[in-house]
């Protein structure tokens, strides 16, 4: 059989396994329409254009002799290997998505997934977060993932209500000053 065919050994055995999925079993996979497009963008772009030239790269450096010691052939097919387990990834999460627009929450006076919230801390920092699914959180962005700590203290409250955010320091009292839900993202 031709070596083309065969799996070679590169010690790489973790490279073949998936990510691991961020949500808890029996969790809805919950993503803004945004989210939704730039998961949707990335893996047409890994489809459509890096797969194919990474492809092409592997298949010419295949034919340039040994590949065991063939840099250009074993970086690429390692990253093809990475880009194959991303393609994996985003099908499943894009295949099991509930989109949440905020334009249909429109009139809610309390925290539910797609709000933005400003709340101030017991010593008067105050803090604007959006929250968001797993995939798009960016805390840069002040996008923060809806099952996170501060996300799960938030929901429901309304605007002047004191909640409990738990740290591993201690319990914290936030206080929601601020509730939006943005017609566009």
């Amino acid at each position: 059989m031709s070596k083309a065919f065969t799996k070679e050994n590169d010690n790489d055995a973790d490279d073949d396994l998936d990510e691991p999925d961020p949500l808890p079993t029996h969790v809805k996979n919950l993503m803004t329409p945004a989210g939704h497009e730039a998961l949707q963008t990335e893996l047409k772009w890994l489809l459509r254009e890096e797969r194919p030239r990474i492809v092409e790269i592997v298949s010419w450096a295949a034919g340039n002799g040994d590949r065991s010691e063939n840099g250009d052939y074993l970086y690429n097919k390692k990253r093809l290997r990475e880009i194959d387990r991303r393609i994996r990834y985003l099908t499943k999460r894009l295949d099991d998505v509930e989109i949440v627009d905020p334009r249909k929450q429109q009139g809610l006076e309390q925290v539910f997934f797609g709000a933005t919230v400003t709340y101030v801390h017991e010593d008067e920092r105050e803090v604007t977060v959006k929250l968001v699914g797993v995939d798009e959180a960016d805390l840069d962005e002040g996008k923060i993932n809806w099952l996170s700590p501060v996300a799960k203290a938030l929901m429901k409250a309304r605007i002047g209500d004191c909640v409990e955010l738990r740290l591993s320091g201690g319990i914290e009292v936030i206080e929601v000053v601020e509730i939006v839900y943005h017609l566009k993202e």
